[in-house]
């Protein structure tokens, strides 16, 4: 058999699963997924790590065996290797732990518990005795610094944080330090959720291992602590009360980016001695592994080694979800329509979005102001400047589908009726107009057209607007409302 075969079967299975899915689902999930082999009908193909899987067993059989089954027939199966760490010897190659688990023809895949076989996917470092300590000193209860309400119940799922919620989620039902996903890194912009994900994944360590020392610190703490106890002598008391943690979350890490090398040279120390007594790290920060700067190259080594999750921003059904939750925790209630708006309006990340909502409540509540779409356009005008300007791609539809009274499901479809495709049109129109997003991106979210029928779009609109003053007047017009 051909040895590229499995790559061309299972780059035409990626093929149909594209065309299947969403764009941002496809990267996420399906393009680190490499082919091995194909023998007997049977197609291996290798995932980065046990994440995957449990994704893929949850939303994707039944894709997946379709595409199978059109690519190898009605009998091809699909098996997984999972690369569920790696090793290195000072004298040999790389290692790789793999485990191979196969898709069974009748849908149904058996229960699987991660292994609970302990893979220490790094070097081996020299041993770090322990700092001296007053002999017979006993750890004292070390308060974890997480906070009760940054939990999975109130953290939403969305497409932008699935594949970090769900490695969390793995990382806090398995014993502190037993699971492949260690170190774990999650980086995003400001205003994501990252730290939110930080304290729910330590919460639901505490609450499944009691026993267990979780500790949250935001960098900056960190290295203030590591300042003050420099200055008083006390260094090693400083690196042996982080050691004898059992999770370590640390916040922020790029405020460690440049600080002195005492101070970096204690996170290594403490980093490399958790991790060799299976202890679990969970580190965020604003940037990749690959992008953060100002590190020493032996941290920068093992920030690369961790699972790396990114955090996107939320899209516009999350964003809803989002606000209803946090009005539900307040006891407050917004009417559906102002819910909408600020979702609709403020799409840069979950912290403006939640300053928006408790502005309109405070107005509100002080000066006993009714809870309206105008009190809503106010608030944003004036508190969330930065996002007022913002127009996304879901605001442009809601706008134009309100100005031709149709609804926003109808414009999203595949029909060519003109009342539905020049509305349709119009969109695409302003989306190439006001957002950054590819024209490949605008036409998968206006009735999942390809780049070339978003261009052809835009050149009809365009010649409308000059051609045909009714379709000018309407331009206009939706154009003012989107500036309100």
């Amino acid at each position: 058999m051909n040895s590229s075969e499995h790559r061309i079967v299972w780059q035409k299975c990626l093929a149909f699963i594209k065309d299947n899915i969403p764009e941002n689902t496809y990267d996420q999930w399906f393009k680190p997924i490499q082919s091995v082999s194909l023998k007997d009908g049977k197609l291996i193909v290798s995932l980065p790590s046990y994440v995957y899987f449990e994704w893929l067993e949850k939303n994707a059989l039944k894709l997946l065996k379709t595409a199978i089954k059109k690519e190898i027939g009605e009998n091809g199966k699909l098996a997984y290797n999972i690369r569920m760490g790696e090793r290195q010897d000072s004298k040999k190659d790389s290692k790789k732990e793999i485990l191979t688990i196969t898709v069974p023809s009748n849908n149904v895949l058996p229960p699987v518990n991660p292994p609970k076989k302990e893979i220490n996917p790094y070097e081996e470092p020299e041993k770090i005795p322990n700092p001296d300590v007053i002999p017979g000193l006993k750890m004292l209860r070390i308060p974890s610094n997480l906070i009760d309400t940054l939990n999975f119940d109130n953290f939403i799922e969305g497409e932008c944080n699935q594949f970090a919620r769900l490695a969390g989620k793995l990382i806090a039902q398995a014993p502190p330090g037993t699971t492949p996903y260690n170190p774990f890194f999650i980086y995003s912009n400001t205003g994501l959720g990252k730290t939110h994900l930080a304290h729910a994944i330590g919460l639901e360590i505490k609450a499944n291992f009691p026993n267990k020392v979780v500790l949250y610190v935001n960098s900056d703490m960190f290295y203030q602590q590591f300042s003050e106890a420099a200055r008083n002598g006390n260094r090693n008391d400083f690196i042996f009360f982080y050691q004898n943690v059992d999770v370590l979350i640390i916040d922020d890490i790029q405020f460690l980016s440049g600080s002195k090398e005492k101070t970096q040279e204690a996170f290594f120390h403490i980093f490399n001695h958790l991790q060799q007594r299976k202890k679990q790290i969970i580190i965020t920060a604003d940037k990749s592994p690959a992008e953060i700067t100002g590190f020493e190259a032996r941290i920068l080594a093992r920030f690369k080694w961790s699972l790396v999750a990114e955090l996107t921003p939320p899209d516009l059904e999350t964003r809803i979800a989002i606000l209803n939750k946090k009005l539900e925790n307040n006891g407050v209630e917004f009417p559906k329509e102002v819910v909408e708006y600020l979702a609709l309006r403020v799409t840069a990340n979950v912290r403006e979005l939640e300053g928006a909502m408790l502005a309109i409540l405070a107005q509100s509540t002080i000066n006993h102001r009714a809870i309206t779409i105008d009190l809503a356009k106010e608030m944003i005008d004036k508190y969330v400047k930065s996002t007022a300007k913002e127009i996304s791609i879901e605001y442009i539809q809601k706008t134009v589908s309100d100005y031709y009274n149709i609804p926003v499901e109808t414009i999203n479809t595949t029909t060519r009726r003109r009342e539905v495709a020049q509305p349709r049109q119009i969109c695409m129109y302003f989306a190439k107009k006001y957002t950054k997003l590819p024209l490949s991106t605008i036409g998968q979210n206006c009735g999942n057209k390809d780049h070339a029928t978003v261009l052809y779009a835009c050149r009809v609109v365009a010649n409308l607007y000059d051609t045909d003053k009714n379709v000018r007047a309407d331009i206009d017009e939706i154009d003012k409302k989107m500036k309100l």
